[in-house]
């Protein structure tokens, strides 16, 4: 029994309200024991003593984009040397070496609409014999599938048309919410500049997927001067699309990491208790979600956060760097293995889609997939390892 009454209601199975969240995060704010165990005690309820990842080749397909937030490095201008412009020659021969790596995801990311900005951008597509960049990503698609691997696509506000062009190639799909306040996009915000980055236009796209049967991940940036409620509304906001589509795979909780060449270079980073109550919290919220953090950007105490609810890592790359964050290299898989295993977890590998998903994938993709597929639905140990 805990001292904090909302909590043994999330622990009896009780939904937590908005208000119980607010009421949450402010006692954790001077003690977060409570809040720390109880989602412990509601992953090791729903995920069991498992963590997961997904081992993963990065598709830097065009990083030239039509937005601009205040945190990016990923967004290239068309001179710079870190320019990304993938021909298909380029995307074979990455899946073939991924293959060769036995990763199973291809990660296809892309900037936002890169062609409505950019000539250099509409020259690259007609090269390669498309008009779009989300037509090129089905092609890119069916080439990592034909060579083994299976998409997933973070590539922003996809129109609903369009997602369901890449359902035929992609076993999942991605699409950040970062956080649901309009007061992000206004003067002097991260989002100012970035039109795709307005909620309701990120909540559409999410909401087009559920229609459409699309697994998808999603989740928040956490410290890009968002207040605690801004937060809790966000993971509601998420919370109320999957009560209502069942689509909502994995949410991910991003710990905001400054950049010092962009305008948020001076902000500071998000401080770690701080990040994980968020995480915490958003386990009591959603108990039966699968939670991510990426262990590259907490990589001095990325396995602590196994004991605030979260049950997987997300992509980690055996051959291709964090183009979104490249200062923040993976870490080895090994390593992730044996530190998982220290905290009292086993770690197991899994497609892009998580195996309660499956029933969402068409049955030509499952049929791939279940080539190397455990009886579990994850991926087969002697395949990643």
């Amino acid at each position: 029994m805990f001292d904090c009454e909302l909590l043994n209601h999330a622990i009896d199975g009780k939904e937590v309200t908005k208000a119980d969240a607010c009421e949450i995060f402010e006692i954790a704010k001077n003690e977060p024991a409570e809040l720390f165990s109880t989602a412990t005690r509601l992953r090791n309820t729903h995920k069991q003593r498992t963590a997961t990842f997904s081992k993963k080749s990065f598709f830097n397909l065009v990083n030239l984009c039509r937005d601009t937030c205040d945190y990016c490095t990923y967004k290239s201008e068309p001179n710079q040397q870190k320019t990304s412009m993938m021909s298909k020659e380029n995307v074979r021969d990455l899946a073939r070496l991924a293959k060769k790596y036995r990763c199973t995801e291809a990660l296809f990311v892309t900037g936002e609409r890169p062609e409505q900005k950019y000539q250099e951008a509409r020259e690259w597509l007609k090269e390669n014999g498309f008009s779009s960049t989300a037509e090129y990503l089905t092609h890119a698609s069916e080439i990592a599938l034909s060579e083994g691997l299976f998409p997933h696509t973070n590539a922003g506000n996809l129109t609903k048309s369009e997602i369901n062009d890449l359902k035929r190639t992609n076993v999942s799909m991605g699409l950040m919410l970062e956080n649901s306040s309009d007061r992000l996009t206004k003067e002097n915000m991260p989002h100012h500049l970035a039109p795709s980055k307005n909620p309701r236009a990120r909540l559409q796209v999410l909401e087009n997927a559920g229609d459409l049967n699309m697994p998808m991940t999603t989740g928040l940036l956490v410290g890009i001067g968002e207040t605690p409620n801004e937060v809790i509304d966000s993971i509601f906001e998420i919370k109320k699309l999957h009560q209502r589509y069942g689509h909502i795979q994995e949410v991910i909780l991003q710990n905001f990491q400054p950049k010092h060449d962009t305008k948020m270079g001076d902000f500071a980073s998000a401080e770690e208790n701080y990040f994980k109550i968020i995480v915490a919290l958003t386990r009591v919220i959603m108990p039966q979600m699968n939670i991510q953090i990426p262990p590259n950007l907490s990589p001095d105490s990325y396995q602590s956060f196994l004991q605030v609810g979260i049950n997987d890592w997300g992509g980690i790359s055996p051959l291709t760097p964090d183009y979104v964050n490249p200062e923040f290299s993976w870490p080895k898989i090994e390593y992730v293995a044996e530190n998982t295993e220290n905290a009292g977890y086993e770690l197991k590998a899994r497609f892009p889609v998580y195996p309660e998903f499956m029933h969402m994938v068409n049955s030509d993709l499952h049929d791939k997939m279940s080539e190397i597929m455990d009886e579990d639905g994850w991926v087969r140990e002697a395949y990643w390892k």
